[in-house]
């Protein structure tokens, strides 16, 4: 003996099947939304368009394989090539969008010890300063200035957003003087770029 439904419950039944289409549907596309943990004011959120929030807050159009562990200094050294002094990390684009993050000046180089410090050009600060600002807790970032030889590697190492926007972080330089490493605080300002913050230095060699 068959049963049919027809009439209200019929109706029902649809309105449950769409219902539970929706659900299925929605709820993968939320939780791809919801940022890392880590980045402060739900960071790494599209931001005006940009497919990143760095850890500043600021928009970035490119991370230049930053959240892969590798960056780009082919590609960062042609975008600021036309730039005088780096400048490009202060300056906004039409929609707002910044395209790279800069430690600024030598200071940086500081935490690796200054002499080795000084041999790092716009493009190792650069690189410096996309991956403090978009590189997660304990993620490792890379390159080789194939000029010098020296290769670089950038780890944050704080597991949770601080208070004043700062960021611990490691920084390894290792060429023919051997490997030099220190240990930082460096901080964001409101133009994107990144300087050492007051206080001591953890340096060896």
């Amino acid at each position: 003996m068959n049963v049919s439904t027809s009439g209200p419950d019929r109706h029902a039944g649809r309105n449950a099947l769409r219902c539970l289409l929706v659900s299925t549907i929605a709820l993968p596309c939320i939780a791809l939304a919801d940022p890392p943990p880590w980045a402060p004011a739900h960071g790494m959120r599209a931001n005006h368009g940009a497919p990143y929030t760095g850890y500043s807050g600021q928009a970035w159009v490119n991370d230049y394989g930053v959240r892969l562990g590798r960056c780009d200094r082919d590609r960062v050294g042609a975008l600021l090539g036309g730039i005088a002094g780096g400048a490009i990390g202060a300056e906004a684009g039409k929609d707002g969008n910044r395209a790279v993050a800069i430690a600024i000046g030598t200071v940086i180089g500081a935490a690796i010890g200054a002499e080795i410090g000084r041999g790092m050009d716009q493009s190792d600060r650069a690189c410096t300063g996309h991956a403090l600002e978009l590189a997660g807790p304990g993620q490792s970032v890379t390159w080789l200035n194939p000029v010098s030889g020296v290769t670089y590697r950038v780890t944050p190492v704080d597991r949770e957003a601080s208070v004043d926007g700062c960021r611990k972080f490691r920084l390894i330089a290792t060429g023919a003087f051997g490997l030099s490493e220190g240990r930082a605080t460096a901080c964001p300002s409101e133009n994107g770029t990144w300087s050492l913050a007051p206080g001591p230095i953890l340096t060896r060699r």
